[in-house]
């Protein structure tokens, strides 16, 4: 019999990132959230962020003999970025800046082999939003689907009206640039049809 492979461990909590794996026919083994400081260093860009947030995220619940993945997410206006939204006003404040602008999408990825080998991306996809309304803004921070997302909404919930066109990956904005995933891993050695049944321990 062939030897199992290395056990795989995502390093976020995000439900999206499990589904879209699922997509991909991955079930990671373990889900291991990484608590880091993601306060941006001082002068630092967007996209630089986006990568040093994914590679802290995957080193920090990585252990020698497992695959570990890690994304993270940064929303920007130029060089401006929008926070992660803690709460309703937060959602009014980015929903306010992102009306009738485009802005973009910064997915950082990165994988860890069982060997220590560490890959990392960033895709950046461009999202420009139709001019929204204060009824269109005050209902949708009420209903708190932005809550705990980076730049205060989901495009796969109730902001998918606000959005006129896409320039990028779809799967990236929903939280995980999926083509991008899984070619990391298979690079790793990963092999995506060779996963384990039922739920990863960690998963809520």
């Amino acid at each position: 019999m062939p030897e199992p492979r290395a056990p795989l461990v995502l390093a976020s909590a995000s439900p999206r990132r499990l589904d879209l794996l699922a997509q991909a026919g991955i079930r990671p083994d373990a889900v291991r959230p990484a608590d880091i400081d993601e306060t941006p260093d001082k002068q630092e860009s967007p996209r630089a962020l986006a990568e040093r947030l994914a590679r802290e995220k995957a080193r920090a619940v990585h252990a020698p003999g497992q695959f570990t993945l890690a994304g993270d997410t940064v929303v920007a206006l130029g060089r401006r970025m929008l926070p992660k939204a803690s709460d309703a006003e937060d959602v009014r404040e980015c929903l306010g800046l992102l009306s009738g602008r485009a802005h973009q999408v910064l997915s950082g990825l990165a994988a860890i082999g069982p060997d220590g080998r560490e890959v990392a991306r960033v895709v950046v996809s461009r999202v420009v939003f139709k001019r929204l309304t204060p009824a269109e803004i005050e209902a949708y921070a009420t209903e708190g689907d932005g809550v705990g997302k980076a730049g205060g909404y989901a495009i796969q919930g109730g902001a998918a009206p606000f959005v006129k066109r896409i320039n990028g990956s779809y799967t990236a904005i929903v939280g995980l640039p999926l083509y991008e995933a899984v070619s990391l891993l298979t690079g790793l050695g990963y092999e995506a049809g060779a996963y384990s049944s039922g739920k990863p321990s960690g998963a809520e």
